[in-house]
């Protein structure tokens, strides 16, 4: 009979750590000056500013958000993760602890105009990316040079 008891008892404890356990939400929200743009996290539309999207594991986001009007912002940000999220804190965090933790986190971005370049600007650019690509060829080829001798 005592048997039976200890595993009744196992079974209880198990059950309402299970019952009981916590979980962790994760919250990030973007906010763009101006408003109602179009944003991507890793190549992922999440939907138009500000948008709040949850997540699962911290690390480098590529981040990219078009409206028209404003130039295209790409860039990345990363999200750390908290001590709670680390081994062996994270067990007690998600298993263990009775009440929710949220993670929350903002990214604001300021849209800058969009201003096309001139033609004279475009066609220095394309002058300047002419003499790179002739002088890293100009390399190209002496290293080719030098490794066939």
């Amino acid at each position: 009979m005592t048997q039976k008891v200890h595993i009744l008892f196992v079974i209880v404890m198990i059950s309402l750590v299970l019952l009981t356990s916590g979980c962790v939400e994760r919250k990030l929200t973007i906010v763009t000056e101006p408003s109602d743009a179009t944003v991507w996290l890793n190549d992922e539309e999440v939907g138009s500013t500000p948008v709040t999207v949850n997540f699962n594991w911290y690390g480098d986001y590529n981040v990219r958000i078009e409206k028209d009007g404003y130039a295209i912002l790409n860039t990345h940000r990363l999200l750390e993760r908290p001590a709670h999220d680390r081994f062996p804190l994270d067990f007690f965090a998600e298993v263990l602890t009775p009440e929710k933790i949220v993670d929350e986190y903002l990214w604001t971005f300021e849209l800058q105009p969009y201003s096309p370049a001139s033609p004279e600007q475009l066609l220095k650019a394309a002058q300047d990316m002419q003499k790179r690509a002739n002088t890293e060829l100009g390399q190209v080829a002496t290293e080719v040079l030098k490794d066939t001798k």
